[in-house]
């Protein structure tokens, strides 16, 4: 009876006082290892967005409401949500459940801690101080790779990102560099993208961003839309 005592009452103080995790506000740096899987999407600029928007300043932020970007779903644009340690931790376990609809298409982070480390890096970062890793950080580290998003300044490309002419014939591109060399790619493995922002190419300049283990795969980059059939030349 005593031994059963003991432990109701155990129980019960657990319940009156409970035990308070070490990381129960989460741990901003340990959070900050957590988004660099994050930013290939996200960045930590103002003004600066990926292929989802910059994160910078999000808390205390009404959902789907940043300046610049144009690519929110409707469901999260009138979900009424403001972006708070709460939300920010329910969108980060589940988006589709905390917004049906959303665009935001990720499986969610099972581990709460992980959840509280990154909400708390985002309360925390001070984007002027470079909390998170810049676009060029980015971009060096994942040029070789085959990530959608804006990772450099294609502004001011060295001779070997420029391409200077493109022409096609039967299943293959062949793309001349600035430095005169010619590189022939199979016509799935070159992708063409688009840049219009401040970071991207000059018109009439396309950008090569090669990829892939072989450097086998590339992406040429153009100022806008109208473009590419203008500049590659069908000739055998």
């Amino acid at each position: 009876m005593k031994y059963q005592l003991s432990i109701f009452f155990s129980i019960a103080m657990i319940f009156m006082f409970p035990v308070q995790n070490a990381g129960a506000e989460g741990d901003p740096e340990r959070g900050k290892n957590l988004f660099s899987q994050c930013i290939a999407c996200h960045s930590m600029t103002p003004g600066e967005h990926l292929t989802g928007p910059s994160l910078a300043g999000v808390v205390g932020r009404d959902a789907g409401s940043v300046e610049g970007f144009g690519r929110y779903s409707q469901a999260l644009k009138q979900s009424g949500i403001t972006w708070t340690d709460e939300t920010l931790g329910s969108w980060l376990k589940a988006p589709e459940q905390l917004v049906p609809g959303t665009s935001m298409r990720i499986r969610g982070i099972a581990d709460p801690i992980a959840r509280q480390d990154i909400v708390a890096f985002l309360e925390t970062a001070d984007a002027s101080s470079g909390a998170a890793e810049s676009g060029a950080e980015r971009g060096a580290g994942m040029m070789g790779g085959t990530g959608g998003s804006r990772l450099v300044n294609l502004k001011e490309q060295s001779a070997r990102q420029q391409v200077a002419g493109m022409r096609y014939c039967g299943d293959a591109y062949f793309v001349t560099l600035g430095t005169g060399e010619t590189f022939t790619f199979w016509e799935f493995n070159l992708r063409f993208k688009t840049d219009s922002s401040k970071d991207g190419p000059p018109r009439g300049k396309p950008a090569i961003l090669r990829s892939g283990m072989q450097g086998d795969r590339a992406f040429v980059i153009f100022a806008n839309p109208g473009e590419i059939s203008e500049f590659i030349r069908n000739a055998c």
